[in-house]
């Protein structure tokens, strides 16, 4: 008894793979199509989201290696900007600074520095390969979580697509199995009436 309780189980799960007499060629489709379905968002899901996490953490390495920290000078106060505090996500604000270039020539532009400063104070700029103003880069740990994140994203789209593309397969062939079914209930309906009247 308990043997035959485990079985059935298994024999549910696999019911569409069975030989049965009722089995239409649709549920073997169906079957192979959600065995596909899900290999495909398991082994295809993992592989592009470690590709995406191993391309994004590239990419933040690689701004890490361009951009390079110079002291400048701050032109303007920062003190009384009017967004410290007021529903901002950071204490960063931008502000007018000066630095010194590679080449001794005197450089200005505006960049994000902390609230809270008077203009004359040191503040540390970001430069690009080029001697442009740019953001600071990632940490190492920053990197590695947003790609972690940019990975698990790329991983879920590609299974929700995957998923979507099988469920239209399915209700593709959901729709072949009513109009099946509506051809047969019309041959074998009229009999069914014939033999209750």
């Amino acid at each position: 008894m308990r043997e035959e309780q485990r079985t059935k189980p298994a024999k549910r799960l696999l019911w569409r793979w069975r030989s049965n007499s009722l089995r239409r060629h649709d549920d073997i489709v169906e079957a192979w199509t959600v065995l596909a379905v899900w290999t495909v968002i398991a082994l295809g899901g993992t592989l592009v989201g470690v590709l995406t996490a191993e391309a994004a953490d590239d990419s933040f390495a690689q701004q890490r290696g361009e951009r390079h920290a110079v002291r400048g000078v701050l032109v303007e106060s920062t003190t009384d900007t009017g967004l410290a505090g007021k529903g901002t996500m950071t204490d960063r604000v931008r502000a007018k600074v000066r630095w010194t270039a590679s080449d001794g020539s005197a450089r200005s532009g505006r960049t994000l520095v902390n609230t809270g400063q008077t203009a004359g104070s040191k503040v540390t700029v970001w430069l690009d390969d080029r001697g442009q103003l740019t953001r600071e880069p990632q940490t190492a740990g920053e990197a590695a979580l947003e790609a972690a994140v940019l990975g698990t994203g790329a991983a879920a789209a590609f299974g929700c697509l995957t998923y979507g593309a099988g469920r239209v397969v399915r209700w593709r062939l959901d729709q072949r199995r009513y109009d099946q079914w509506g051809r047969e209930w019309e041959q074998t309906g009229p009999q069914w009436r014939r033999k209750t009247t």
